[in-house]
């Protein structure tokens, strides 16, 4: 038997500097449970959507691993947005709860941004409030990052991705990926400095835009959208989309598919995020980090 080939060297494995942060995170628990401090994360579940009783899960089990104290409340999908809002202010006023995580999506009949800025700034692990987005525009570190773009810049950092004056171009502009992860590479600081480009559905000729970038970075939600035509050779691509598409010959009739297509970006690309396993643990890394944060402030 042939042994398995060996895998691209340009690949950034997120799953292996998610592990390192995990490590680096676990260290701070211990250091808050000998003083008698237990990380408290609830997370906030409205219906049965299947994409966020995984995701949901897969915090859970971290959460476990770590050492924190974590909580589920599912909510029905027919609660009222007023009851939500009851709920959250419940774990506003709990000592014992450090982080609330409300996972998206919520029903229709609520509106996001009111349930968002009702959780307290310093207990919004996702870094959604609109407290912690000024803070990120300003480039305030005490407020918290949105956890997605905050993992992408550590990928960056941990893979010697040199982002001082670097052209990046980010495809999306949604609230949660698109604008944050602008605003962090954009400020004057170390490990950003670059010059940012937005594109979005409006854009004219995004695939000129894509190959003037040295980093581009696709979170647009559009299946396999970035072709190899598309890519610097050389550049680095990062892959945050999570899209599923038909597949007949998957067990389920369909299969998870990035934003990249990788088969014909990765031969091109100086560095590329796999997908599976590049962006997604990162984003639950931060998650935990933010969390033990939000526990060190609260008895600092």
């Amino acid at each position: 038997m042939q042994p398995p080939p060996n895998p691209p060297s340009n690949l950034i494995d997120g799953r292996a500097i998610a592990a390192q942060l995990h490590a680096e995170t676990a260290q701070r628990v211990a250091a808050l449970r000998s003083r008698g401090v237990q990380p408290g994360l609830v997370f906030v579940r409205v219906g049965e959507d299947p994409a966020s009783r995984v995701y949901v899960g897969m915090k859970e089990r971290m959460s476990a691993k770590l050492g924190l104290n974590s909580t589920t409340r599912v909510l029905p999908e027919s609660t009222s947005e007023t009851e939500l809002l009851a709920l959250i202010a419940q774990l506003n006023s709990d000592p014992a709860v450090h982080g609330i995580l409300v996972q998206a999506p919520l029903p229709k009949h609520m509106r996001q941004e009111v349930v968002y800025a009702s959780v307290l700034p310093q207990k919004d692990v996702d870094g959604f409030h609109p407290l912690n987005v000024g803070k990120l525009l300003l480039g305030d570190r005490t407020g918290f990052r949105s956890c997605t773009p905050a993992g992408v810049q550590e990928l960056l950092i941990r893979s010697q991705v040199c982002t001082e004056g670097a052209e990046v171009v980010i495809l999306g502009r949604g609230e949660i990926v698109g604008k944050p992860m602008a605003a962090i590479l954009c400020q004057k600081d170390r490990h950003a400095n670059s010059t940012v480009t937005i594109c979005h559905s409006r854009t004219r000729d995004i695939a000129a835009h894509c190959r003037r970038a040295d980093i581009l970075i696709a979170a647009m939600g559009v299946p396999e959208f970035v072709r190899g035509n598309m890519v610097k050779p050389g550049a680095v691509v990062i892959d945050v989309g999570v899209n599923r598409v038909a597949d007949p010959a998957a067990p389920e009739g369909s299969r998870l598919v990035g934003d990249v297509a990788f088969a014909e970006v990765q031969p091109v690309a100086g560095k590329i995020t796999p997908n599976p396993g590049g962006v997604g643990p990162m984003t639950i890394a931060v998650l935990m980090q933010n969390t033990v944060r939000a526990a060190e402030m609260a008895v600092s």
